[in-house]
């Protein structure tokens, strides 16, 4: 796990369901930290720094990018 870097940080893991997905299509390895603490004890999420999406090195530009398209040009929106 050396390997892996913070990508985002996020508070919720509602905040990251969609990038879930998408990075499981890509086949890119990741993990997010703090993940099953916060899910249980919600309101630990800022004594904890958030919940941290990590990446391996060799992935983290392509996670990026597809994290600015997710932000950016997605048609998935919020209804």
């Amino acid at each position: 796990m050396k390997d892996f870097v913070i990508v985002k940080t996020y508070t919720y893991p509602f905040e990251y369901t969609v990038l879930k997905l998408l990075l499981d299509q890509e086949a890119i390895s990741y993990f997010f930290e703090n993940e099953t603490m916060i899910g249980v004890f919600p309101f630990y999420s800022n004594a904890l720094g958030g919940i941290n999406l990590k990446v391996h090195r060799k992935d983290r530009e392509r996670v990026l990018q597809i994290i600015n398209d997710l932000n950016t040009d997605s048609h998935l929106r919020i209804v």
